[in-house]
């Protein structure tokens, strides 16, 4: 166990940041099911939610809480999703 002070209030720190960055990677995941589900339904609302998911992945990406590869991918696969359903 920590045996500082300093030690004690990085242990603090860290159990702090790890919860908020789990609540922000929870929020992003939702956000990309309500996009592809919006897409797969094929509701009108489809291009909104894939903007408003691609906001928040890019938000993410600010934040370093995911790469910016992983950004691009998701949100490539997202907008393939989504012209193959307009075109069908």
């Amino acid at each position: 166990m920590a045996n500082s002070a300093q030690a004690r209030k990085r242990i603090r720190q860290a159990e702090k940041h790890r919860q908020h960055n789990a609540s922000q990677r929870s929020m992003m995941r939702t956000f990309l099911k309500k996009a592809n589900t919006a897409i797969e339904t094929s509701t009108a609302t489809a291009s909104e939610a894939l903007r408003q998911a691609s906001s928040i992945v890019d938000r993410m990406v600010n934040k370093g809480l995911i790469h910016k590869n992983k950004a691009a991918r998701h949100k490539s696969r997202l907008n393939a999703q989504l012209k193959k359903q307009a075109a069908a």
